[in-house]
C-alpha cells in the first residue's frame, strides 16, 4: 500500500468514526434519564424491545436511524424521529419492526415521524414483508399538528396503508406496550393480530381527562382502555400479555406459524467473499470529492470473488455497467467511473460526468437486466450530465432522458449506494430517492446537492451581492469574501450525508463494509414480491 492510500484510509475511517459517534448519541433517544424512567415503569426501551424480539446472532439493518437529526431544535429535538425501524428476522422470517420510542416526547409524532413510518410501510408493501408494530405513542405532537395531521402523506396515510397491506395479504402484528391514543388507536384493530400489555398498555380514542371534559363521565384510563377492557369487553385486542417480554414472545410464536411466500425468483448461488479486502474501500476513496479514482477498484471490493463481467467495456466509459454476484445474488451494477477516460472517438471524458454514449449504454444495460430479471445496483458518484455546445448538439438531453426513462420504468428491484457525489440530474439518472430504489444508503463522506458546493456558493453569493447593489449597498472585497464564506459554510452543511439522512432522502449512512449486507438483505426482501409488471420504456426520442 502506498502513502496516499494510507492517508485516505486514515481520513475516511476518521469520518466514519465521527458518524458512528453521532449515531451513538442518537440511539440514546430522549436521554438516559427518560430511558431509565421507562424501565422503572416496568417497560423495556424501544431498542431493548427490538433486540429481544429479533433472532439472536442474525443480521439486521436499521432504516432511518438519522431521521430528525438536528431538526426541531426549538421543540427539544426528535432523535431518530422518535421511532426505531429495523429490518431483521423473527423466528427465521424476514420482517420489518417499527417501535415507538417513548423516551422522545412520549413517542409523539413529529412530521418526520410520519414520514419515517410511511417509509417503513412503503418498504413492507414493495417487498410484501411482514411488519410488526410495537406501539407506545402519545399520538400527534400537537404544537406541529398542521404539519402531520391532514395531508395525503401525513398521519392518516398510516391507516390507509394498514388497509391496503391487509388486502395485499401482508402480515401485520401490533403489540400495544404503552399509550395508543386518538387516531393511533385504529392501528391495532387494523392489524391482523393485536395484543396489549397489562397495566402499561392502553387504547382509547380519548383519555379520561378529555372524556370528562367532553361528556362529563368520570373514569380512569385503565378502566377506559386497559388490557382487561380490550381483551374481555371490547374485543379490540386478541391477546393479553403480562409484560413486555411476554408480548414479544407471543409475536415470536405468531411468526413461527407463518407459511412460505411466493418468490420473485432472483438467482442466488453459493455466497463468496471478495478476493479484494472490502476494507480497502477506505484507502481507495479520495478525501476530496473532486479527486479521481478507478471505480472498478471499488467494485472488486464489493462483488463475490472480485469477479464481474463488464458490458460494452470500450464504449461510454464514464459509466461502468457489469453483471456480478453479491453475497451469491446475481446483480447488474451501474456505476459512475470516477477517473479520466478516453472515449471511442479519442476524446477525454471527465470522471463522474455522464456523457451521451454512457447514458445510451446504461439505458440498454438496464433494459437487459429487466429482460433477465436481475436486480440493479447503482453506485452513485456523479457530478451530473456533460454540458456545453458539443454535448447539447449531440443530444445529451435526449440520451439522458432515455436513461431516466429506463430507470423510472424498471420493474426489477433497484438499490442505490451513494459512494461520493450525488449532484443535479445525475442523482435522478443514477436512481436517486425519487426513482423508487428499494433501499438507498450513503457512505459517510457522501454529498447530495443540486450542484457542487464551490460552484453553488459562488452563484448564490453573486445573486446576494446583486440584490444588495439594487438596494444601493456596495460591498468591498473583504465583505464579499465574508459573504462567500458564510454562504459556503451553510451550503456545505446542507450537502452532507447527515443532512440528507435526517430528512430521509437516504435510508441510512452506512459503513462501506456493510454494503454487501444491505444489498443482500434488500434483495432477499425483494424476493418476497413476484414481478407482475412488464418492462416498457414508453415513448422515447431515438
Amino acid at each position: 500500500m502506498d502513502l496516499e492510500f494510507n492517508k485516505r484510509e486514515d481520513q475516511n475511517k476518521l469520518k466514519w468514526s465521527e458518524i458512528n459517534q453521532i449515531f451513538s448519541e442518537i440511539k440514546k433517544g430522549g436521554g438516559e434519564k427518560r430511558l431509565q424512567k421507562l424501565r422503572d415503569e416496568g417497560k423495556m426501551t424501544a431498542r431493548e424491545r427490538i433486540d429481544y424480539l429479533l433472532d439472536t446472532n442474525s443480521d439486521s439493518i436499521e432504516i432511518g436511524g438519522f431521521a430528525g437529526y438536528e431538526m426541531y431544535k426549538e421543540h427539544g429535538g426528535c432523535p431518530s424521529a422518535g421511532v426505531v425501524v429495523v429490518m431483521g428476522y423473527v423466528a427465521g422470517k424476514q420482517c420489518l419492526v417499527v417501535a415507538n420510542d417513548a423516551s422522545v416526547k412520549a413517542g409523539a409524532w413529529f412530521p418526520i415521524t410520519g414520514k419515517k413510518n410511511l417509509r417503513a410501510q412503503e418498504i413492507a408493501m414493495e417487498n410484501r414483508l411482514p411488519i410488526i408494530y410495537l406501539v407506545d405513542s402519545a399520538g400527534v405532537y400537537l404544537p406541529m399538528q398542521d404539519e402531520i395531521f391532514p395531508d395525503k402523506e401525513h398521519f392518516g396515510r398510516i391507516f390507509r396503508n394498514n388497509a391496503k397491506m391487509s388486502s395485499m395479504g401482508i402480515v401485520q402484528i401490533s403489540a400495544v406496550m404503552g399509550s395508543c391514543v386518538a387516531g393511533g388507536a385504529y392501528l391495532p384493530i387494523m392489524s391482523d393480530e393485536a395484543m396489549i400489555v397489562d397495566k402499561t398498555g392502553s387504547i382509547f380514542l380519548a383519555g379520561s381527562y378529555l372524556v370528562k371534559a367532553a361528556i362529563g363521565e368520570s373514569i380512569d384510563n385503565e378502566t377506559l382502555g386497559g388490557a382487561t377492557t380490550h381483551c374481555s369487553i371490547s374485543g379490540v385486542t386478541d391477546y393479553k400479555a403480562k409484560d413486555d417480554k411476554d408480548a414479544l414472545d407471543k409475536i415470536k410464536n405468531i411468526m413461527k406459524s407463518l407459511g412460505d411466500y411466493d418468490k420473485a425468483g432472483f438467482d442466488r448461488a453459493e455466497p463468496q467473499l471478495p478476493k479484494e479486502k472490502i476494507e480497502n474501500i477506505f484507502g481507495i476513496m479520495p478525501v476530496s470529492r473532486a479527486e479521481q479514482y478507478d471505480t472498478l477498484e471499488i467494485i472488486k471490493c464489493l462483488v463475490d470473488n472480485s469477479e464481474y463481467e463488464e458490458y460494452k467495456e470500450d464504449y461510454g466509459k464514464s459509466i461502468i455497467c457489469c453483471t456480478a454476484r453479491i453475497d451469491g445474488w446475481s446483480v447488474g451494477i451501474v456505476a459512475n467511473q470516477r477517473k479520466l477516460v478516453k472515449s471511442g472517438k479519442g476524446e477525454m471524458q471527465f470522471g463522474g460526468v455522464i456523457y451521451s454514449d454512457s447514458a445510451d449504454k446504461a439505458t440498454r444495460f438496464i433494459a437487459n437486466c429487466n429482460q433477465r430479471k436481475i436486480p440493479l445496483i447503482f453506485l452513485q458518484d456523479v457530478t451530473g450530465f456533460m454540458v456545453g455546445s458539443k454535448s447539447e448538439h449531440g443530444g445529451i438531453i435526449k440520451d439522458g432522458a432515455k436513461m431516466v426513462n429506463a430507470v423510472a420504468n424498471s420493474v426489477v428491484p433497484k438499490f442505490t449506494i451513494i459512494t461520493g457525489n450525488s449532484y443535479g440530474a445525475g442523482n435522478y439518472a443514477m436512481c436517486g430517492k425519487a426513482y423508487d430504489p428499494r433501499l438507498i444508503v450513503a457512505w459517510p463522506w457522501a454529498d447530495l446537492a443540486v450542484m457542487g458546493g464551490a460552484q453553488a456558493s459562488k452563484v448564490l453569493a453573486q445573486i446576494q451581492e446583486a440584490t444588495l447593489k439594487k438596494q444601493g449597498k456596495d460591498i468591498n472585497e473583504e465583505e464579499r469574501n465574508e459573504l462567500l464564506d458564510k454562504i459556503s459554510k451553510k451550503y456545505q452543511k446542507e450537502t452532507e450525508a447527515t443532512y440528507a439522512a435526517a430528512r430521509l432522502w437516504t435510508d441510512a449512512i452506512i459503513n462501506p463494509i456493510d454494503t454487501r449486507k444491505w444489498i443482500s438483505m434488500g434483495i432477499e426482501a425483494a424476493n418476497h414480491s413476484p414481478i407482475l409488471e412488464k418492462f416498457n420504456l414508453g415513448v422515447i426520442q431515438v
